[in-house]
């Protein structure tokens, strides 16, 4: 029986246009540095290091550590710079909700569990911080008391797709795979929990398989047909 439930949130929970989104984000995120006076393509480029490093972690450190000595390794000056990037998430993050597309069955989805007594824990890539992840969370018209768990960049030391960031989460919960579903669209990063034994389902509303692998072994189908044909089946 399944007591535990898994989620991704970015194309899961929150349908997007992933390269719309990126591009937004990029763009935006680029003005902010323009206005603080950082060169915009400098630390953009130091962005996307910093994030291949979190998803190379090898768990010695917290992804927000080994993020920042790459992004902005001038330890004397994070905090400024970290007050301001959470302004930024805050504030001209919003603009980015236009490339995203919230479906009602998000809502319901956890509303039913929440209210059938099941874990449930969010399991979006911890390579943005909390107040990234809570502004997400709330475009899916959801809020963060709804998880008993989410994975960000502050309280995570692996992320996807390294099979270790999940048995961590396993272990710090002390969940059995047979009772635990992982919920997610991306074949890779999200279905790679089955190699734990971890039950899996496949959202296909916003399907992404970048390394074309054969999915027609896992369990899958749109939310709302998980919702209907899952969530409520008993």
């Amino acid at each position: 029986m399944i007591k535990n439930y898994l989620f991704d949130l970015d194309g899961t929970l929150l349908p997007l246009n992933e390269d719309d989104f990126l591009e937004k984000y990029m763009t935006l995120i680029g003005k902010k540095f323009y206005e603080l006076g950082l060169n915009p393509k400098e630390m953009v480029s130091k962005l996307w290091q910093g994030t291949k490093a979190m998803i190379e972690n090898n768990g010695e450190e917290t992804n927000e550590t080994v993020f920042w000595k790459i992004f902005y390794p001038y330890t004397d000056k994070q905090d400024d710079l970290k007050s301001e990037l959470e302004d930024f998430y805050r504030n001209e993050f919003n603009h980015v909700f236009d490339s995203t597309s919230p479906n009602t069955y998000s809502k319901k989805i956890i509303a039913a569990l929440k209210e059938k007594g099941y874990q449930i824990y969010l399991l979006t890539n911890p390579i943005f911080p909390l107040v990234a992840t809570k502004r997400r969370i709330e475009w899916a018209g959801l809020n963060i008391s709804d998880f008993d768990h989410i994975t960000t960049y502050e309280n995570s030391n692996f992320a996807k797709p390294n099979i270790k960031y999940y048995q961590d989460i396993m272990d710090k919960f002390n969940l059995k795979p047979s009772e635990t579903i992982m919920v997610g669209n991306d074949v890779y990063e999200d279905m790679i929990a089955s190699e734990l034994g971890i039950n899996t389902y496949l959202i296909t509303n916003c399907l992404k398989n970048t390394q074309k692998l054969e999915y027609n072994h896992f369990e899958q189908g749109s939310l709302e047909e998980f919702y209907k044909n899952y969530v409520m089946k008993d």
